[in-house]
């Protein structure tokens, strides 16, 4: 049985929804695989929201660690550098891969997961995340992407899963799809803001840009289809990880493992 771990911050909704599809599609039978453990770094008690995934985990008796995150760093001094985060936040990485130590994870999933991974902890697991852009496109937050999208002129864009790096939204392209955003009714919106300059949208209407909500409203419709598609690949041994590299069930490499056709079909099933 292909084991996932699940590394959740559970700050709202979205992350419960996530971990309630993928449970479904496992005793559904459409992901062949079981989720050894959901990692939580907050504790009962610190957030509404993340009470609610508590609950959740527990209610399908899935194992659970929460390690508060905040506490550890209330009793931490300074800010030594290490390579890449802050001395302190490595130790707190250190104690998360100790009290995870007696899972064998095959892959795990960030779900939600608010912090950034240090080397350590991505040396210790293979682990993968969502990013809300086509391979090689923009790097960012998905409102910086979609701004970027917009000063380039950008015909296609996408949303994919990458191999966690300590290098952020650097890791090699595990899976994606993409889609267009330059027919219609995109076109129109293109067309309405011609000539003018990103920080002139920005500044007179911000994310209540049309075109800013179509783009960001095409991307949402496909992410969670697309970790479900990941997962589904992963654990009937479609696609792998080996040694650091993307490969197909064959063991041969890949850039990325493409479900746009798979994807793009169930949203317009949908």
């Amino acid at each position: 049985m292909y084991r996932f771990g699940w590394f959740s911050s559970g700050r709202d909704k979205a992350a419960r929804d996530l971990l309630e599809a993928v449970y479904s599609g496992i005793q559904r039978g459409e992901i062949e695989a079981e989720i050894a453990f959901v990692f939580c770094n907050r504790e009962p008690g610190e957030s509404t929201a993340s009470d609610q995934l508590i609950k959740l985990v527990n209610r399908y008796r899935i194992p659970l660690i929460c390690y508060s995150y905040h506490k550890f760093k209330a009793g931490k001094a300074g800010n030594q550098p290490g390579k890449t985060l802050p001395r302190w936040r490595l130790e707190y990485d250190r104690q998360v891969i100790d009290k995870l130590k007696k899972f064998k994870p095959d892959l795990c999933v960030l779900a939600g997961y608010m912090l950034i991974v240090g080397e350590e902890m991505c040396s210790r697991y293979d682990m993968i995340n969502l990013h809300p852009a086509a391979p090689g496109g923009p790097a960012g937050t998905w409102q910086e992407v979609i701004w970027q999208l917009i000063e380039r002129e950008a015909g296609e864009t996408g949303v994919m899963m990458h191999l966690v790096t300590p290098e952020l939204d650097k890791g090699p392209v595990v899976s994606y799809c993409t889609f267009s955003i330059s027919n219609a009714p995109s076109d129109i919106y293109w067309q309405a803001i011609k000539g003018q300059e990103v920080n002139q949208i920005k500044r007179q209407q911000g994310e209540k840009n049309p075109l800013f909500k179509l783009i960001r409203q095409h991307g949402l419709k496909r992410e969670l289809p697309l970790i479900l598609a990941t997962m589904k690949a992963f654990s009937q041994g479609k696609v792998k990880i080996i040694d650091g590299k993307i490969t197909d069930s064959l063991g041969r490499a890949i850039i990325g493992y493409n479900l746009t056709g798979e994807i793009n079909g169930l949203i317009k099933e949908g």
